[in-house]
């Protein structure tokens, strides 16, 4: 089968180079289709339930919600994990699934077994939802919204606030890829009723027709319509308060004497902020920024430019004085990251040339091998597309070209040695005719691609344990084997039909062999190596007992050395965060 490809390759240089162009332009493509991030993405599977109660204590918290929610999602089929944290007002219970268990599907049995435990749980109790379909790696862009040097007082935490929840966040969520926002920051802004004692037990009054009064007096209502032909005019009943009087002028109650009671006359209305525990500071400054996630799956790269296009429209609709500041966005660090990745690819991949060229003694034998690395990569590239494997540091930082290039130079070298050696197979030609060129490349080729490909074979095998890899170390450690072995498959065939057809077409037919610095480097390598060899033929067992004995002080040493999960990556981007114990009194 090997020997019908080569055959049919030399023979068929057009449909070779056909083919050639094809990967050139698939490759292309799928590069710039390649999902790009700094390292992989480790999260599992997993679903988060998030309630909030402000008025509940840890403990509370605890045996109100946390447990009846547990209970009633313990028995959802393929759940490996099963995790929660109560803490004053929230509670957050995680629930990882099998890693092949689509993500949809288990926020579904989620809901429906959320719908059973809110009535173990009091009504009104807490807020129960669904956390965004994201992961550990989801927060790609932070930003602040900055206030113009003067217009502090005007546009102050509550107002930011304000204006990041009902126009940023409420514009951003559109943003294809984007799963939510979260916003950070500021003061919540709440219509307060701040009820007099005294003058609501004086006018005989209770909080419960307060609210009351409130929730009626807080509603639009629907009617009839009066039909004027050739006109229909609707009757409605506009109640909706908009501003701190429309609340005042709320009636609570009439008196016996027909004069109503308004909620001015027992309290006073003002503005505040809901409850908070934290603060968003920049330079000394109260601040309000919001975190984009990203939502799982999706191209961060792709997302990062939706959101920054989404950024300069919604500008638009804020004041000039106030600006959206990103001070953190992922494609900083993602193109570090690649950017060291390309810059050692290309580093490598120009020393690999420079060798070949040096040591194969022929340029166009050289280039030939090396036009195989860009090749074999964006073979790689289109797998890597069509698999969904990211380009990052794991994936691609792993390629050795050397490996690629194994059986290329294997049969390069081999056909240089044979169309030198031409001189004794036809006498007197100093040139090969294409014919004759072929002839020499078929037979070389035959002849040493059985040894290539055994050792390329061999190099896939060692990478199978680590496409055996599961969890978390799989997701860090698989697209590394994953992107190897494509690779060396793309080198694989290109070893087999464009190489040959390159040597049998590019390289020089003439015979005659000039020394070169390759020769004589060679010569010097087999002057230095061949006693070694004769060497160890002589002294068998000491050679044996010398490998084994060195065999073991590596094993030693190996055990010595300290281990950690992955690289550090010093790409200029430094999170840091600060959790603090909390105490109920």
């Amino acid at each position: 089968m090997i020997d019908g490809i080569i055959s049919f390759s030399i023979r068929n240089k057009f449909i070779v180079g056909l083919f050639v162009l094809v990967l050139i332009g698939w490759g292309t493509y799928s590069l710039t289709r390649l999902p790009i991030d700094a390292i992989p993405d480790i999260t599992n599977n997993q679903v988060q339930i998030i309630s909030l109660a402000p008025s509940l204590a840890v403990q509370e918290v605890e045996s109100f919600i946390t447990a009846p929610i547990e209970v009633a999602v313990a028995n959802i089929p393929d759940i490996i994990e099963l995790r929660s944290i109560s803490r004053l007002g929230l509670s957050v219970i995680t629930v990882v699934f099998e890693d092949d268990i689509d993500i949809y599907w288990a926020r579904q049995q989620l809901n429906e077994r959320l719908k059973e435990a809110e009535e173990s749980i009091p009504s009104g109790l807490a807020q129960i939802s669904l956390a965004p379909i994201s992961t550990g790696l989801g927060e790609i862009y932070q930003y602040r919204l900055s206030v113009k040097k003067g217009y502090e007082k005007e546009y102050n935490p509550m107002e930011l606030r304000t204006l990041q929840d009902w126009i940023v966040r409420r514009e951003m969520l559109g943003t294809a890829g984007v799963a939510d926002i979260n916003s950070y920051g500021g003061f919540v802004k709440q219509y307060e009723i701040a009820v007099n004692p005294e003058r609501l037990r004086g006018m005989n009054l209770t909080l419960t027709e307060i609210f009351t009064a409130l929730e009626k007096n807080n509603e639009n209502t629907g009617s009839a319509y009066i039909d004027k032909n050739p006109t229909a005019y609707f009757i409605r009943g506009i109640g909706l308060v908009k501003t701190l009087e429309d609340i005042e002028k709320i009636v609570v109650k009439t008196t016996s004497t027909g004069i109503p009671l308004l909620i001015r006359d027992i309290a006073t209305v003002r503005y505040g902020s809901a409850t908070r525990y934290g603060a968003f500071v920049v330079d000394t400054t109260e601040a309000v920024g919001g975190v984009v996630m990203m939502l799982k799956g999706a191209n961060a790269h792709e997302v990062i430019d939706n959101v920054e296009n989404r950024i300069q429209s919604i500008q638009k609709s804020l004041p000039e004085e106030v600006k959206i500041e990103p001070f953190l966005n992922r494609t900083d660090l993602v193109g570090r990251s690649i950017g060291t990745v390309s810059r050692n690819l290309i580093e490598g991949a120009l020393i690999v040339i420079f060798v070949l060229v040096l040591l194969l003694g022929n340029l166009r034998a050289g280039l030939i091998v090396a036009s195989v690395i860009p090749l074999a990569m964006l073979f790689a590239v289109s797998l890597m597309n069509i698999f969904g494997v990211s380009g990052n540091l794991m994936s691609l930082g792993a390629i050795d070209f050397g490996l690629i290039v194994d059986g290329a130079v294997i049969i390069v070298e081999s056909v240089v040695h044979r169309i030198s050696m031409s001189k004794n197979h036809h006498p007197g030609i100093m040139r090969l005719n294409q014919e004759q060129m072929d002839e020499n490349v078929l037979d070389s080729a035959k002849r040493m691609m059985s040894s290539a490909t055994f050792g390329q074979i061999i190099i896939l095998i060692v990478y199978l344990p680590i496409m055996a890899l599961v969890g978390i170390e799989g997701k860090m450690f698989r697209p590394m084997a994953q992107v190897v072995t494509f690779a060396l498959i793309g080198a694989a065939i290109l070893s087999l039909t464009y190489v040959p057809m390159a040597s049998a077409l590019f390289l020089s037919k003439n015979t005659v062999h000039k020394t070169n610095f390759s020769d004589r480097f060679m010569d010097w390598v087999r002057r230095v190596f061949n006693p070694a060899i004769v060497f160890a033929l002589k002294r068998k067992i000491l050679v044996s007992v010398s490998a084994i004995l060195l065999f073991l002080f590596s094993i030693i040493l190996f055990t010595r050395l300290g281990g950690e999960f992955i690289p550090q990556l010093e790409e200029g981007d430094l999170a840091s965060s600060v959790i603090t114990l909390q105490e109920g009194h």
